[in-house]
C-alpha cells in the first residue's frame, strides 16, 4: 500500500490547493496569501517585542502632514510696440466714435449717467468710471495752457 497526496487546503482561505506530485507541497493556493500570512504571522511576533526592537506601542499614533498650495498668478506685461491699441467698442459691439462737439458730450455722459444705475454690464464698472471721471474733471477745471498740451501728470 502506498499513499500520495493530491491535494491540500489552503492554509490562508481553505480553497483546494493541487499538488502535482514534485517538490514540496504547497500550503497557500497563491503568492498574494503567502504573504498575507506571512504578515500575520511577523505582526504576532512584533506585537510581543518592546517598542525599542520595533514592536507595538500603545500610544495614539503621531501624523505629521505636509500640505502644498500652489497659487498661479499670471501677470500681463504691456509692451508699447509690440501691438496696435484696440478700437474701443460700445457695448452692443458697434465700434465707439466720440462725440464731436459739447453737445455730443453733454448728451453722452447723460446716457452714462442713465446706464450706470441700470445696465448690469455697466454696473461693475461704476468706480472705475468714476475715477476716469474725476480725473477728466480735473483737467476740465484747469487753466489752458498756452502749448495746448495736457497739465503734468495728466495723458
Amino acid at each position: 500500500m502506498s499513499e500520495q497526496l493530491l491535494e491540500r487546503s489552503c492554509a490562508w482561505c481553505g480553497d483546494p490547493v493541487v499538488y502535482t506530485g514534485r517538490g514540496r507541497p504547497p500550503r497557500y493556493c497563491g503568492p498574494v496569501h503567502r504573504r498575507r500570512a506571512w504578515e500575520v504571522r511577523t505582526a504576532e511576533e512584533r506585537a510581543g517585542r518592546p517598542v525599542s526592537d520595533g514592536g507595538r506601542t500603545s500610544e495614539p499614533v503621531r501624523e505629521i502632514v505636509q500640505r502644498t498650495e500652489m497659487i498661479v498668478r499670471t501677470q500681463v506685461l504691456h509692451d508699447a510696440g509690440a501691438s496696435a491699441p484696440r478700437p474701443a467698442q460700445r457695448l452692443s459691439g458697434q465700434p465707439y466714435t466720440l462725440p464731436e462737439d459739447a453737445v455730443e458730450w453733454i448728451e453722452a455722459l447723460a446716457a452714462l449717467r442713465q446706464e450706470a444705475v441700470t445696465n448690469p454690464k455697466v454696473v461693475p464698472f461704476r468706480e472705475h468710471i468714476a475715477r476716469a471721471c474725476e480725473r477728466t474733471l480735473k483737467v476740465l477745471r484747469s487753466e489752458p495752457s498756452d502749448s495746448g498740451e495736457a497739465p503734468p501728470g495728466e495723458s
